[in-house]
């Protein structure tokens, strides 16, 4: 019986021992007190209950604490627990901290929680950083294209950065104000002779204004000289203008074909009139000999009548001999 309870009470302390050494990193709570880190075991019992990754909350203490700064565990615990970076965050205020910048716990939470990189903005507050321009393409009065370049030297605001605008926005203003300079430059040649003229004229508008960043200086990096698009609309235009000539020349050329063709269609229909008529003249002579005939047959007409009427044919015909010759004398002349 003894032996069983020996037995049981043995297997009892290394269950509870095997469940303490589980949730229990004695190394780390040795490192944690050897770097001047109070903290109990129980505590680092139940961060392990709750979740949490003691090494990720204590190692970044014992940084803290080495460079320090006091930290508070619950604030670090509760940034892990909200989804944040401790090790960005402690390194950056250990580095603003060595350069004299204000850079409070609560902030650099904020900033990481933010989704910006909290350590590299501090870093980018010490030393400035370059941000090159993609190719910028506008044309100047003349109808000449020209490209150009910038480099933007920019600082971060630490306390822009949360509700600020990013890099986007600070090329999309250094862009849009490359494009009205050029814009405004009487010829190309303005741009090509003085660069400078871009980057003293974006300066005076103030592109840091609701940003993370605070713009040191704008160089122009390159300008070269594009399409002269002012000719080519007007090569254009021209083309569009030989266009319409030509569409309209065309519309006048088929209204004056069909006009010639309706004129040849009315021409033969006045033709085949004519002809009916003839047609109907040589019917209606070829009736009189008919009708004469009649009259004589029923008396309507006399033997006289009849020679009377020849003889008034036959003056008729020689009047009309005598007319066309005396027509056609003065032709002959």
């Amino acid at each position: 019986m003894d032996e069983f309870l020996i037995f049981g009470g043995f297997m009892f302390v290394m269950f509870f021992g095997l469940i303490f050494m589980m949730y229990f990193p004695i190394g780390l709570w040795v490192a944690a007190i050897s770097s001047g880190v109070a903290i109990s075991p129980l505590r680092l019992i139940f961060m392990r209950l709750r979740g949490v990754d003691q090494a990720r909350v204590i190692r970044p203490l014992i940084q803290a604490k080495k460079a320090g700064i006091p930290l508070d565990i619950e604030l670090l615990e509760a940034h892990y627990l909200a989804g944040g970076n401790i090790d960005l965050v402690v390194n950056a205020i250990v580095s603003a901290n060595k350069a004299n910048i204000q850079l409070g716990f609560n902030e650099a939470a904020a900033i990481d929680l933010a989704g910006r990189n909290v350590f590299e903005a501090v870093q980018n507050s010490v030393k400035p950083k370059v941000i090159i321009t993609p190719m910028v393409a506008a044309m100047a009065k003349d109808g000449v294209q020209v490209k150009a370049t910038a480099r933007v030297t920019v600082r971060v605001k630490i306390n822009r950065l949360v509700g600020g605008a990013g890099e986007e926005t600070i090329l999309a203003r250094v862009g849009e104000g490359i494009c009205t300079t050029i814009g405004s430059a009487e010829t190309h040649k303005e741009i090509l002779e003085n660069p400078d003229k871009i980057s003293s004229v974006i300066m005076k508008k103030g592109l840091d204004a609701n940003t993370a960043f605070e713009i040191i200086s704008i160089d122009i990096a390159d300008v070269d000289v594009g399409k002269n698009i002012g000719s080519q609309l007007q090569i254009d235009q021209a083309e569009a203008d030989k266009q319409v000539a030509q569409a309209e020349a065309e519309k006048r050329r088929a209204m004056a074909a069909a006009q010639h063709q309706e004129n040849i269609a009315d021409e033969q229909k006045m033709r085949a009139k004519v002809v009916e008529m003839e047609a109907k003249v040589k019917e209606a002579e070829c009736q009189i000999p008919m009708a004469i005939a009649e009259a004589l047959r029923t008396g309507n007409l006399g033997i006289m009548d009849y020679y009377k009427l020849q003889n008034i044919e036959a003056d008729t015909a020689m009047r009309k001999r005598f007319s066309d010759a005396n027509k056609s004398k003065p032709a002959q002349a």
